[in-house]
């Protein structure tokens, strides 16, 4: 009998949660400190980048994802910094940095 893989189901539903977190982290990041925290997303991405190439596995692919998910996070703040000053969403403190 074959047994069924949920490789790609477990890495699919951790791709949607991951791209469904990072929104609002960026929101509030770019909110709270401005488009000057870009170097906590890229010490993250880096990090979770260099982890998945110790790891194996489903462990491995979901680093890999968080990471570059966390790099594609720098350009998404400054798009968001954009949407601030087109009035689509809120001035933050950050937002003189």
């Amino acid at each position: 009998m074959q047994s069924i893989d949920f490789t790609g189901i477990i890495v699919g539903a951790a791709t949607f949660l991951t791209i469904g977190l990072f929104h609002p982290i960026v929101i509030k990041a770019e909110y709270y400190w401005g488009v000057g925290c870009w170097w906590i997303f890229l010490a993250v991405g880096i990090g979770c980048i260099v982890a998945s190439s110790l790891l194996t596995g489903t462990v491995s692919i979901i680093f890999g994802v968080v990471g570059f998910s966390s790099l594609w996070s720098i350009l998404e703040l400054v798009k968001q910094r954009k949407r601030v000053d087109r009035g689509w969403f809120p001035k933050g403190p950050g937002h003189n940095r």
